[in-house]
């Protein structure tokens, strides 16, 4: 049986293409924050608190509406902000749209979890002067990952997780035809 999996990104195509190529039926989502920051840093100083609280306040219902109808309002302004909002708007509702509950949901939305551990990775190989070979770049990673693992916290939610994967099923089954299984292959 395939597995359903929520892959939140920052919206690098390289990395979307390698999940679509490696995963079966990936649920992709992009990180909230990246959005926000991208569309604020196209506006004037004034206009960034406004459109950051209008993105983070569209609710549940109709969000996608909402975010449409400030990307007009920007649109003969400030183009760029309004094409960026636009530009993947429809992954970056991805976790509103399965409705995950708010508790799981704010850890999610954003690829922060991911980044703070290859932030403590970068930090512990950062002594490293001279890189031997991959393997050895390899070990530091694992180092650097265990490292990590002792400043984790539980997810917030985790109790939720369940009704995610509910969820995430049945997106994969709105865009699967018949059932996601694997198949064993015999070769002739």
């Amino acid at each position: 049986m395939t597995r359903p999996i929520l892959c939140v990104i920052d919206g690098a195509k390289a990395l979307r293409r390698a999940i679509l190529d490696v995963f079966d039926h990936p649920v992709l989502g992009r990180c909230q924050q990246h959005k926000i920051r991208n569309v604020c840093d196209k506006l004037p100083e004034r206009l960034r608190g406004p459109v950051e609280r209008r993105i983070r306040t569209a609710s549940a219902l109709d969000a996608e509406a909402q975010l449409l109808t400030l990307a007009r309002e920007l649109d003969k302004t400030h183009p760029g902000a309004a094409t960026s909002l636009r530009e993947g708007l429809a992954e970056t509702l991805t976790v509103l749209r399965l409705g995950v509950p708010p508790t799981l949901a704010r850890t999610l939305r954003s690829t922060n979890p991911i980044e703070s551990l290859l932030s403590i990775c970068r930090e512990h190989a950062g002594d490293v002067k001279r890189w031997q070979d991959g393997t050895m770049a390899l070990r530091w990673c694992a180092a650097g990952m265990v490292q990590a693992a002792k400043q984790f916290r539980r997810v917030n939610g985790y109790l939720h997780l369940p009704a995610l994967r509910a969820a995430l099923e049945a997106e994969i089954a709105k865009t699967v035809t018949g059932p996601c299984q694997d198949q064993e292959v015999e070769a002739a």
